[in-house]
């Protein structure tokens, strides 16, 4: 019995672990996909040659990416709107969700600025009304209007406030007796407890700060201003090929619109795959928000 036991725990191991390695193959190939086909030629990417390695392999895609200094620009501003968006946005949760995690009897207008931000979450006013506040605050063609305009996630909001609700009462009542204020409490306390859950808030924002690619096509009036996926999206969308001279022209006959998007796409992943592994340790721990440390 002992050993019809045994057995079957160890068949039941590596049937999981196939598992395991299925899934995270399945979660790998579009990246390694896109890769490839990056630097397939336009006959192979156009022809759904390109499987599982490059098919008359060429650079031209990125060539058309990265030709330009304008990329990087945009790539500096992305990354700019990134790193000061999500210190922004962290600050701004961590200071709200702090507030808003207190009982009513410490903090009485915790309702009624709970309910406005639930209510500003179900009910969004719409394209126009933003932009028109966004002019009026002068944040046109501003990095700050790129970093301002999504300072307040409200559902990251909603689990940073969660997890400061569950954190002990104890610790906070023994820093009152030593002496602590507010301030001192947050930021020597609070926070230093609740690293996994920021690391986790910080990964959440720093990918939307970098994905997102509407709000800086409307906060900017030339590509000048542009972020990253904002540049890579008008860069293919308004191609001109009568404005092309006969050497732009030879080359983009030699791009394929699948070989461009798969490079735009491959370039655009690959800082938040440098970023993503320092954070790794803390994701599973800070993804169990409701948590209680001890």
């Amino acid at each position: 019995m002992v050993q019809r036991k045994t057995l079957g725990t160890r068949i039941f191991t590596v049937f999981l672990y196939l598992l395991m390695a299925l899934l995270a193959l399945s979660c790998l190939y579009p990246i390694w996909y896109a890769f490839c086909l990056s630097f397939s030629d336009k006959t192979a990417a156009n022809s759904g040659m390109v499987t599982f390695f490059p098919v008359g392999f060429t650079t031209v895609s990125y060539s058309e990416i990265m030709g330009d200094w304008k990329f990087f620009h945009s790539f500096w501003i992305s990354i700019l709107r990134s790193v000061l968006g999500t210190i922004v946005s962290l600050l701004v949760m961590i200071t709200m969700g702090y507030a808003l995690s207190k009982p009513k009897r410490l903090f009485k207008a915790r309702n009624i600025i709970m309910w406005i931000v639930m209510f500003c979450m179900v009910f969004n006013s719409g394209v126009i009304p933003w932009y028109i506040t966004m002019v009026n605050y002068r944040a046109i063609d501003t990095i700050w209007g790129l970093v301002l305009c999504g300072g307040l996630p409200v559902f990251n909001l909603l689990l940073v406030m969660n997890f400061f609700r569950n954190l002990p009462q104890n610790l906070e009542e023994a820093a009152l007796v030593d002496g602590a204020g507010p301030w001192r409490i947050l930021f020597s306390i609070v926070v230093p407890c609740s690293v996994p859950m920021l690391a986790t808030i910080i990964l959440f924002t720093s990918v939307g700060y970098w994905n997102e690619f509407f709000q800086g096509m409307v906060l900017s009036s030339s590509d000048a201003h542009y972020p990253l996926q904002t540049y890579i999206q008008q860069m293919v969308v308004n191609t001109q090929t009568n404005m092309l001279n006969p050497d732009e022209l030879k080359l983009m006959s030699q791009l394929s619109n699948k070989s461009l998007d798969a490079a735009k796409i491959f370039i655009a992943m690959i800082p938040m795959l440098v970023v993503y592994p320092f954070l790794q340790k803390y994701f599973v721990t800070g993804i169990m928000l409701g948590a209680v440390k001890e």
